[in-house]
């Protein structure tokens, strides 16, 4: 039996101790650094989590779309991180190549990707709840209370159930997936100040308007039409009505109380006896709210409407969207006239 030298002997344990260390010390790295995210041919994937969700819901979430290589690597790191103890809601971008730690640290702090939500013009409340329940975790039952409440409103926007709808300029706004109610009213109560700048404000005191009431004409303005140039046209109609005490006369208002719009293609006789405070043929001046979010060239085109005379308009009977304007009932009834004999040919009786 060969006994080996015992300076010899302590060098073999050096080095196999080192080897060993060597070992598992590159399987500690590649646990923690080595990339453990999958590349996605289309992109980088997206990880939601809910509120209230715990880590053994992120994890199967993580596993069943198959979205990291070693889901059992990231699960042991996320325990020794403390991660399951600190889970986040929200809307986590995961780009490829993260490793786990990246990965647990992003989790861990909340560090969201932000959403673009796409705010459309809506006519009714409960409307703008769903609209936003299909793009965020916003949830929609706390924040149709919200919208209807008066006490709330009057303290937080100087607004009411009437005129909040007032407060939403249609657009995009960058916002958290798990973004709560009062945050998303907040965010957009922000996009309505940034809006209304020194200058708008000082347009709207030249009309002897307030924002509020700017919006509530100019959301007229919108449902009566989708042509940009004949906004300010149709804008002037109405401030030229209200400087002299007329009546509106709007039919999109009749039809808001009824749930009518986008519906019905012409109003009739029975519809201008409605008893409702937007029945602008009975009621003098704007109706106590908007009939829908006016978007902002509806704004701006009541803050710079046309310079005329006119009291009318109707639409053009070739149905082209755009509208031909008059100064006096004579005119105004020839023009209609036209356009209902147009309707009778195409059979449209409502």
């Amino acid at each position: 039996m060969t006994i080996l030298p015992p300076r010899r002997s302590l060098l073999i344990v050096v080095i196999l101790v080192t080897l060993l260390l060597g070992i598992s010390g590159y399987a500690v790295w590649r646990v923690f650094y080595r990339p453990n995210v999958r590349v996605f041919p289309e992109g980088p994937a997206y990880l939601y989590i809910r509120t209230g969700t715990g880590f053994a819901a992120v994890l199967d979430s993580l596993k069943r779309q198959q979205l990291l290589v070693e889901p059992g690597t990231f699960a042991w790191v996320a325990e020794q991180q403390q991660y399951p103890a600190h889970v986040r809601a929200g809307r986590y971008r995961l780009d490829p190549g993260l490793s786990n730690l990246e990965l647990v640290n992003m989790l861990a702090v909340g560090q969201q990707d932000t959403v673009e939500f796409e705010l459309k013009p809506v006519h009714y409340l409960d409307r703008l709840a769903r609209q936003v329940s299909r793009q965020l975790e916003t949830d929609s039952f706390k924040l149709e209370l919200l919208l209807g409440d008066n006490t709330q409103l009057r303290n937080r926007y100087e607004l009411d159930t009437c005129t909040i709808r007032t407060l939403f300029i249609p657009g995009s706004y960058h916002l958290l997936w798990n973004t709560s109610a009062g945050m998303l009213l907040d965010s957009v109560a922000a996009r309505h100040r940034r809006f209304w700048t020194a200058e708008r404000r000082k347009r709207a005191d030249s009309l002897k308007l307030s924002p509020t009431q700017v919006s509530v004409l100019a959301s007229i303005v919108q449902r009566e039409t989708a042509q940009p140039t004949d906004k300010p046209l149709i804008a002037a109609v109405y401030l030229n009505r209200l400087r002299n005490g007329q009546p509106l006369q709007a039919d999109p208002t009749l039809l808001w109380p009824l749930h009518g719009l986008g519906n019905r293609k012409r109003v009739l006789n029975v519809d201008k006896k409605v008893n409702s405070p937007y029945n602008t043929y009975r009621h003098k001046g704007l109706p106590p709210g908007p009939i829908t979010t006016p978007l902002p060239s509806s704004l701006d085109a009541v803050l710079r409407p046309a310079h005329n005379k006119n009291l009318f308009f109707c639409a053009r009977p070739d149905g082209s969207g755009f509208s031909d304007f008059a100064e006096t009932y004579a005119q105004h009834k020839r023009n209609a006239r036209r356009y209902q004999h147009r309707l009778d040919s195409l059979g449209v009786k409502r």
